[in-house]
């Protein structure tokens, strides 16, 4: 009798214990770290919704005044949740109201942050050093995640600058832009972007680890990262 009833209970912690890593598994998979596990960006789609400039959302660490085209605001904030990142440009040309933002000249004549669809991106940490260090091995990991290899970036991203690309790279900045239409006009939105999808609940803002605040560039620091190189 002491047998079995020992048999029993511990087939019934057994169970119990399966149940609640079955729980586990569970709230994980709904919460907004899951989709954190993609190896690529994933399924894509075309967002051919009227575009318009936008300030950068708080959610995403960037400097003072920087904009981007709306369409990409749920991709900047997903990639601000799982990566470290600290965005130095975005749109750089003339909002309809006349006021300039970003360094138009510091980009080449078709660039796409001329239109709000591309971002310049170091740690969110950077120590302004110019050095490749530990502070961007989460930049470094965005970069091979948006292209595993050289110069065949993932769709959505148009082009991919890192290492290998000049004034691109580890210790200088990660320059990431999306697919667009081919008509292109300076300061204008393009009629459609290419995005990656990302569920609504996945936008909850993951609180990054560290409580350190991000230190403002020195003056003049992000006017030398470009010119673009492709």
């Amino acid at each position: 009798m002491g047998r079995r009833m020992v048999g029993v209970r511990e087939r019934r912690l057994v169970l119990i214990a399966c149940a609640v890593v079955a729980a586990v598994a569970v709230v994980l998979l709904a919460s907004p770290f899951a989709s954190a596990f993609r190896d690529t960006p994933g399924a894509t789609k075309l967002n051919d919704k009227h575009g318009r400039f936008i300030p950068i959302p708080n959610q995403v660490p960037h400097v003072d005044g920087a904009y981007i085209d709306k369409r990409i605001k749920r991709n900047l904030i997903w990639l601000a949740d799982h990566f470290r990142i600290y965005v130095t440009e975005g749109f750089a040309g003339r909002l309809p109201n006349g006021k300039k933002v970003g360094c138009p000249k510091c980009h080449v004549e078709d660039s796409e942050h001329k239109i709000g669809l591309a971002v310049d991106i170091v740690p969110l940490h950077n120590d302004w050093s110019g050095h490749c260090n530990k502070r961007w091995a989460s930049v470094s990991k965005l970069a091979k995640w948006a292209e595993p290899k050289q110069n065949e970036p993932l769709p959505p991203f148009r082009w991919v600058g890192y290492n290998g690309d000049e004034n691109h790279g580890c210790g200088n900045h990660l320059h990431l832009s999306w697919n667009h239409d081919d008509r292109y006009k300076r300061n204008k939105p393009s009629r459609w972007v290419e995005i990656f999808k990302v569920h609504r609940k996945s936008q909850k803002r993951a609180v990054h680890s560290s409580g350190a605040a991000q230190t403002e560039p020195p003056a003049g620091a992000l006017r030398h990262f470009e010119s673009e190189a492709r």
